[in-house]
């Protein structure tokens, strides 16, 4: 079975990947696994520029299809931000908590009608021998006045759902990975990877 690289490092996201992916008829491998230890700066101004920087520097140093995303939450009221910078709003290395605490403050005063949202996701799919093809999800939201629930990573404490009545984070794994940005973005990466690559 081929290998299919996985170029993220952070587990929460591998986690979800591995469930969203599960059905491929590749082996879904991550750099760990490859002995791969690369920093990609992600220099991009757009999540399509910072998903292809990814998975390019992951597929020619593995020589292996990679996939590789980058996901931002776009507030409208703040103009689009945190967008590409949603990792490091609150300075690199921040915890979650203190991403979803500095958005928070930023929004304070902010009544409901104007806090609403969209969870993006680009996935880029990089051959080792330079082609990549693009793939992307919304999720539609606002942002709560204060976290609720334990599920998911990142943002998805503060991220509502209105038709749910539920944040992301109160979701159960099967709900998220139908609704999210993410789940939606990888269908159509499964949907590309069996067209070109099987």
């Amino acid at each position: 079975m081929p290998k299919l690289l996985l170029a993220t490092t952070n587990p929460a996201k591998l986690r979800e990947y591995l469930l969203l992916l599960g059905d491929l008829p590749w082996r879904l491998v991550t750099p760990a696994e490859e002995g791969l230890k690369i920093v990609v700066d992600e220099t991009g101004t757009t999540l399509e520029e910072n998903a292809k920087l990814k998975a390019s520097a992951y597929a020619d140093q593995s020589q292996l299809l990679t996939l590789a995303d980058d996901s931002g939450l776009e507030v409208d009221v703040l103009g689009g931000e945190p967008g590409p910078l949603s990792s490091r709003y609150a300075g690199q290395g921040a915890s979650d908590k203190e991403k979803m605490a500095l958005l928070l403050s930023r929004l304070r005063g902010i009544p409901w009608e104007r806090r609403s949202a969209c969870f993006r996701c680009v996935i880029a799919i990089a051959s080792p021998r330079g082609g990549i093809e693009l793939c992307g999800g919304e999720c539609q939201g606002a942002i709560s006045f204060q976290p609720r629930g334990g599920q998911g990573f990142g943002y998805d404490p503060i991220f509502y759902l209105p038709q749910r009545g539920k944040t992301m984070a109160e979701l159960s794994v099967e709900e998220k990975n139908k609704l999210s940005h993410r789940g939606k973005a990888a269908e159509k990466a499964c949907q590309l990877l069996r067209e070109i690559y099987s």
